[in-house]
């Protein structure tokens, strides 16, 4: 998927500057409409918030996921398993058939669902699109918490445009080691971001081994001690995550199932 998610407190999510210049994005403090200047550099240090400001141009949208890293095909399904406090956490994503306009742009939408012990404990729906060049942008979620099939939160729900909201990166059309993004800004409740770490590498999980691999750090000021390492492969996109500081807990692929491009 994107992007499964676990029992901590830092949201497994699909991150400020990309090189997208038909976008006319203006983040960390440079304007992409300056003459000569086509793109906005990736950065380490998001800096201060004021700077970050993307701007999506509707004009410039693809009618397709399918960046190599992160392919979001009408119809694919992740499975997923792992560890939480609680017992055998297993998380299902699927790519539906809806979308949803977000920020004036028609989004597709994906369903992430997670169970403990069979138990729903969260479903969520987060809203993707592509650019025209290749990057793949996170608009938002609806969010639900539940405890014995029972609403509890729907804490860290957000939607760029709105309350302030801004949409963040989900996979760069080319990732660079030392790159790195804001995956979603909504202040005080979801302000995840991730830098390139790794690139053609390769990993054994249940589902088989994968070749050509990108890996990423993952964390959150919202949960500064908490850091994740995740690993993407080219045509499948998550194959596993993992904590590396400030909690415990490994996801792994069990299977994967491709939509059919263009239905």
């Amino acid at each position: 998927m994107t992007q499964p998610r676990d029992s901590q407190p830092t949201r497994s999510r699909l991150f400020c500057g990309v090189a997208a210049a038909a976008l006319l994005i203006a983040a960390c403090g440079d304007s992409a409409d300056q003459a000569g200047d086509s793109s906005v550099s990736p950065v380490i240090d998001v800096g201060d918030v004021a700077d970050y400001h993307p701007a999506l141009d509707p004009a410039h949208v693809a009618d397709i996921i399918d960046n190599p890293y992160l392919p979001l095909t009408v119809g694919s399904q992740w499975e997923y398993e792992g560890t939480a406090d609680e017992g055998v956490e297993t998380i299902t994503v699927v790519v539906t058939g809806e979308r949803r306009e977000v920020m004036g742009i028609s989004a597709f939408v994906i369903r992430d669902t997670v169970k403990v012990d069979g138990q729903v404990t969260e479903d969520t729906y987060d809203w993707f699109i592509q650019d025209d060049e290749g990057n793949v942008w996170y608009l938002g979620e609806d969010t639900k918490e539940y405890e014995n099939g029972v609403v509890v939160s729907t804490a860290g729900s957000w939607e760029a445009g709105v309350a302030g909201a801004l949409p963040g990166i989900a996979m760069p059309a080319n990732p660079a080691v030392g790159d790195a993004y804001r995956q979603e800004y909504f202040a005080g409740e979801a302000e995840d971001m991730f830098e390139i770490v790794g690139t053609n590498r390769a990993l054994t999980v249940r589902a088989g081994t994968f070749d050509n691999a990108i890996t990423t750090k993952d964390w959150t000021p919202l949960s500064p001690n908490i850091i994740e390492e995740k690993w993407y492969a080219a045509g499948v996109g998550v194959v596993f995550e993992t904590h590396i500081a400030g909690a415990k807990g490994t996801i792994e692929l069990v299977s994967f199932t491709a939509g059919v491009p263009g239905s």
